[in-house]
């Protein structure tokens, strides 16, 4: 084989990537729910990158897909290396991460084994499912402009929901949790994904700071983006300020001038307000399933801190 070659078309890029941080929250998500399970997080480190090399992955080719210019204060991977290596890096790098699942099978039982591999195939089908249904709404196809809460709410749970899904319950298998346990602690991480795409999304909108590091304000209005707030303003606006809005967003516009009114009419109609709360919501019901499962430990304080953290962040 040539190393030289693999070096430049897949380390090069993945590592370009992956080095320039990102938030890093799932892999503390896994070691969060393990150590509330009663087990030593250090055991079962070499896990917790599993979910996380995915989430870059798909991030590496969601660029691609909505012709990004940057990504976490640089160029996109695409941008940088071109198209065809952007492309295949980030299908490696679903695959990658379960290297420590082959290279410690001798530690672990079939059981556990194939409970693992098949929360894996589930997850992945599921992102597909997810990115799909995002990309034909801000394509504007499948009425993208009748999209309901409850449709939206689907899509995240495929979409933004997967991978945290997947660390908990990957985590919980580990911790040799009963089939229960690992379903609950599933649907606890399913919620506190969707309401951290959430708080993107009002970030996006309302952050400088994070609006720097993507390339300007209003990103997701670039993409046509039919985020919570979009559907809550369609939904609660009058029909011009609807389909003023609609307007840009089908445009792909990247005007910061027009950008800025579409953000100004989802204001108006207190959107972004009503986003946070639904998110916040979210988040305090699902952890009442989770503090009843769970025995009182310092763990489970950390895991319920960190829940909040994702919704209330700045950045």
């Amino acid at each position: 084989y040539n190393l030289a070659a693999l070096n430049k078309a897949v380390a090069e890029p993945i590592w370009d990537f992956l080095n320039r941080g990102g938030k890093r929250w799932r892999p503390s998500l896994f070691l969060l729910v393990v150590e509330a399970l009663g087990k030593d997080p250090k055991e079962l480190l070499d896990f917790s990158i599993i979910p996380e090399i995915i989430h870059n992955g798909t991030i590496m080719i969601d660029d691609v897909e909505d012709n990004s210019e940057f990504r976490r204060g640089k160029p996109c991977t695409h941008k940088l290396f071109g198209l065809d290596i952007a492309i295949n890096a980030g299908n490696a790098m679903y695959y990658l991460p379960l290297l420590p699942l082959i290279k410690n099978r001798d530690k672990l039982s079939a059981e556990k084994l194939s409970k693992i591999y098949e929360i894996y195939v589930r997850e992945m089908i599921s992102i597909s499912f997810g990115q799909a249904t995002d990309i034909a709404w801000h394509k504007g196809l499948a009425d993208a402009d009748k999209v309901t809460e409850t449709q939206y709410m689907q899509m995240c749970a495929y979409k933004t929901g997967t991978l945290a899904r997947m660390a908990a319950k990957i985590a919980a298998v580990l911790c040799d949790a009963s089939e229960d346990t690992v379903e609950r602690l599933g649907r606890f991480a399913e919620a506190i994904g969707v309401a951290f795409q959430i708080q993107d999304d009002i970030l996006d909108l309302s952050s400088s700071k994070f609006a720097e590091k993507k390339g300007g304000r209003g990103q997701d209005i670039t993409e046509g983006k039919r985020s919570l707030i979009v559907i809550h303003t369609l939904e609660k606006a009058a029909q011009r300020d609807k389909k003023r809005l609609i307007e840009i967003l089908n445009m792909h516009t990247t005007s910061q001038k027009l950008r800025n009114e579409a953000i100004r009419i989802m204001k108006k109609y207190d959107s972004l307000t009503y986003a946070k709360e639904f998110a916040r919501k979210m988040v305090a019901e699902s952890w009442k399933e989770v503090d009843r499962l769970l025995q009182p430990s310092d763990a489970k304080e950390k895991l319920n801190a960190f829940a909040t953290y994702l919704v209330e962040r700045k950045i």
